[in-house]
């Protein structure tokens, strides 16, 4: 897997920490890292949530152009 760069972009450009996200999401700092570092898969829940906490569509953050 690869680093998420999209969404580390779009969490800093809506002024989040990562725990502040993890909070809004109801999940861990820990996932949200992870996430970023592209170390896990998110459930399509958690997905969800993060798109609708950030604006973003599952595709501007998830969908891996590679």
């Amino acid at each position: 897997m690869s680093k998420n760069l999209k969404f580390r972009v779009a969490r800093i450009s809506a002024d989040l920490t990562q725990t502040q996200l993890a909070e809004l999401a109801e999940t861990s700092r820990q996932t949200i890292n992870s996430i970023e570092l592209g170390t896990a898969n998110p459930s399509l829940n958690t997905c969800i949530a993060l798109c609708r906490i950030l604006g973003k569509t599952l595709d501007d953050l998830f969908w891996n152009e590679e």
